[in-house]
């Protein structure tokens, strides 16, 4: 039997797009995964079961920052990280309107928390807490803008400017901030007899080495998300053509999902990372990432050392 004859044997066709358990679709937008062909109680099965990477990775991140007294920024930002995950389940699951909005205005929201976290960074109070009035007037400014416009390339423009500023500001104080504040401090502790602390290099290395491989796997999720609507009409007779369960793996958004959330959440912990690098804590602490296939964490180095063994 070949390949071909065996994958056929083990597939089974898609159901007829139809009306399911949730009712008219009142969402403004729509993806290329087609309307519950899987299941009768869930629209689109592959956008919404990706989401649960968003809860995993928030829980993971939520615990680790109480276990190692990460600043509370932080979690809260891993809280609105899960947010986004439960809402576009939601949305993916039902269309609805009402939960299209929790899923994008919360990705707004958690890109506000990583704004405040940057910086506020040894700022004083009073700085603090103008900074926090004006990310919730902005906040605020979005969410109704893009309430009464209802334009989701506003929402887009809008996620992607703030992204870009919280990337681009952690990469300038990566490099001239910390780098001087490491090499200072490397420089102090030449000839002492202490434990052997990473070198300023080792540290930017492995930080550019995350931020490479976050962002990488992240434009890559919306390189494919973009593929997936130019080319919608070609890929569903490509997904009809291979069956179902291979066919999943032509779902472009759902990629989008699991792409995104891992960029995002590599994001989250560069900044937990540099946050603690800036605090002098790169004795205490390190960036645990053994392989490029492992998620990052920031941990006590006892406890990595503990995990070697």
């Amino acid at each position: 039997m070949s390949v071909q004859s065996l994958f056929q044997a083990l597939s089974f066709p898609y159901h007829e797009p139809r009306h399911g358990f949730w009712g008219e679709k009142t969402s403004t937008l729509n993806f290329c995964e087609e309307d519950y062909v899987m299941s009768y109680y869930c629209a689109e099965v592959c956008n919404t079961l990706t989401n649960a990477l968003f809860v995993w990775l928030g829980c993971k991140g939520i615990r680790k920052c109480i276990k190692y007294s990460h600043p509370p920024i932080f979690v809260v930002t891993f809280a609105g990280y899960i947010v986004v995950g439960l809402g576009s389940t939601l949305f993916h699951a039902s269309l609805k309107y009402p939960m299209q909005l929790v899923d994008e205005l919360a990705m707004i929201y958690t890109t506000c928390f990583m704004c405040f976290a940057t910086f506020t960074y040894a700022r004083s109070a009073r700085f603090s807490a103008c900074l926090g009035i004006g990310l919730v007037s902005l906040a605020w400014f979005i969410t109704v803008r893009y309430y009464k416009t209802k334009d989701p390339q506003f929402h887009q423009d809008a996620y992607a400017v703030l992204t870009a500023t919280v990337v681009l500001s952690n990469i300038w104080i990566m490099e001239r901030v910390l780098r001087p504040a490491l090499k200072k401090r490397e420089e102090s502790r030449r000839g002492a007899r202490k434990p052997r602390v990473p070198t300023t290099n080792e540290v930017m290395r492995q930080m550019w080495v995350m931020v490479a491989t976050g962002l990488s796997i992240f434009l890559g999720g919306y390189l494919i998300w973009n593929l997936d609507n130019m080319y919608c009409n070609t890929i569903r007779k490509w997904r009809r053509q291979v069956g179902l369960p291979w066919a999943v793996v032509l779902e472009g958004h759902a990629w989008w999902h699991l792409m995104t959330g891992i960029g995002a959440y590599f994001y989250i912990i560069w900044r937990i990372w540099i946050h603690r690098c800036l605090n002098g804590d790169e004795e205490k602490f390190q960036l645990d990432w053994p392989s490029i296939l492992s998620m990052p964490e920031v941990v006590r180095i006892d406890d990595a050392l503990d995990k070697q063994k």
